[in-house]
């Protein structure tokens, strides 16, 4: 019997479930395609300050109160904005699945968002920028993103302190009005449900939500910039981040990119950590990972390591991402292919887990895909599958951030600068190095 079932209803939510009769919790989850790739480009953070305030008042409850009605059912609720959605999720016991379902649709349809719930957000929002600039990682995190994805899929959720002075509570208002409805929502939960109950919940709570029509849902293009910069900040360790692209969650190829970023970086077996900080001691920390907006992908490495082994580090980065296609052992490939597996089946298996799988196979591909599918191929990727996706995605359009007291040498640049057919001249006027004074 076939557990998922997926429908647009007719006020325009896209609705996905899959069935776990044996589970005693259900989870669900609502995004709404609502992220910060849909701000002015002026009112950066408003994104993150309509999803921090809108559960702090309702027409019918105070903020208060809407906390102490999901207290008093045990729920546990959680949200987060992206680039391209804002997420809330809830897991709770099926019997209180209905009312739970009901006060998410009291604070997403009938927010009042208060102005002192406003200014304190706003308030909050400025205190993690200044706590920003104390995280290495996350600091370069925030520059790398806007070179690999650019200025409207790069942004950061927190915003800039300029843009956040001049948003007001009626800006929340009406980014809510105009990007929170039934059309632009995917509703995804797993447990114990019987499907025809779940429509008739979302019938009950949803029906007249703002448009029903599928405007807005759109992917937004990325826009990638080979270069290298340099952001100059007095610190004890140096941050270095490097992406390149690779391909998006759709594309034929993405197992194989999963399995070459297992080897890199599954793991204390893997390539990164056994090269860079076992064997040489360069980096405390090291890895490898990938991040896919809808229609694009990008590759990406990361190491925090000491001023003076800042290019070593570099160097260690490049070779090991180089061997990759030349001396893969079939030991390695399977250790990579089942670890991979193993955190599916572990991590996975929570209901919560289910939840979040069918929301994200929503989100890319449009359908619920089967655990089993994606597993078969994961297993299907071979030695020479992954040459070929090495020489077809080559790291040869690199773009690389530093953070520290110190930038790579000139010969990394000009290294770099001949792969992108950069001109790199001695009064580094260009813009693959530029230098930015964080102190």
């Amino acid at each position: 019997m076939n557990p998922y079932v997926h429908e647009f209803l007719p006020c325009g939510l896209e609705f996905g479930l899959v069935r776990l009769p044996q589970r005693h919790v259900v989870s669900f989850q609502i995004r709404f395609m609502a992220g910060t790739s849909e701000e002015p480009s002026d009112k950066l953070g408003l994104a993150r300050l309509v999803e921090d305030t809108i559960d702090k008042g309702t027409e019918r409850r105070t903020g208060r109160e809407l906390l102490d009605a999901f207290d008093a059912i045990g729920a546990g609720c959680g949200s987060g904005c992206g680039r391209e959605t804002t997420t809330f999720t809830c897991t709770v016991l099926p019997e209180h699945f209905e009312q739970a379902l009901a006060l998410h649709a009291e604070f997403l349809r009938t927010p009042t968002f208060p102005q002192d719930a406003f200014e304190v957000n706003v308030a909050l929002a400025k205190q993690e920028l200044v706590a920003l600039e104390d995280d290495a990682q996350g600091l370069v995190d925030k520059h790398i993103s806007l070179k690999a994805f650019g200025p409207i899929l790069g942004r950061h959720p927190i915003g800039e302190a300029e843009t956040l002075d001049r948003t007001t509570r009626e800006d929340v208002e009406s980014f809510w009005r105009s990007s929170y409805q039934a059309g632009r929502m995917l509703f995804s939960v797993a447990g114990p449900l019987d499907p025809h109950q779940v429509t008739d919940l979302l019938h009950k709570h949803f029906e007249g939500f703002g448009s029903a029509g599928r405007n807005g849902r759109e992917p937004r293009a990325i826009r990638f910039t080979p270069q290298m910069s340099h952001y100059n900040k007095d610190l004890q360790q140096q941050q270095i981040a490097i992406c390149w692209p690779g391909v998006d969650a759709t594309h034929e190829d993405f197992p194989v990119q999963r399995v070459a970023l297992g080897i890199l970086s599954g793991g204390m077996s893997g390539r990164l950590f056994t090269e860079v900080r076992e064997k040489r001691g360069l980096a405390y920390w090291v890895s490898a990972w990938h991040e896919t907006p809808r229609g694009a992908g990008m590759m990406f490495l990361g190491a925090s390591t000491t001023p003076k082994r800042c290019d070593e580090t570099f160097d260690t980065l490049m070779r090991e991402v180089d061997r990759l296609a030349l001396d893969i052992e079939p030991d390695e490939l399977e250790r990579a292919k089942t670890g991979i597996v193993a955190r599916h089946e572990t991590r996975g298996d929570s209901t919560r887990a289910h939840c979040s799988e069918l929301a994200n196979d929503l989100f890319f591909f449009g359908r619920p895909v089967p655990p089993e599918e994606k597993i078969a191929q994961v297993q299907a990727v071979t030695v020479d599958a992954i040459r070929r996706y090495l020489a077809e995605h080559p790291r040869n359009r690199l773009c690389v951030v530093t953070l520290g007291p110190r930038p790579l040498k000139e010969e990394r640049l000009e290294e770099v600068g001949r792969l992108e057919g950069w001109k790199v001249g001695r009064s580094k006027r260009c813009m693959i190095h530029s230098l930015v004074s964080m102190s």
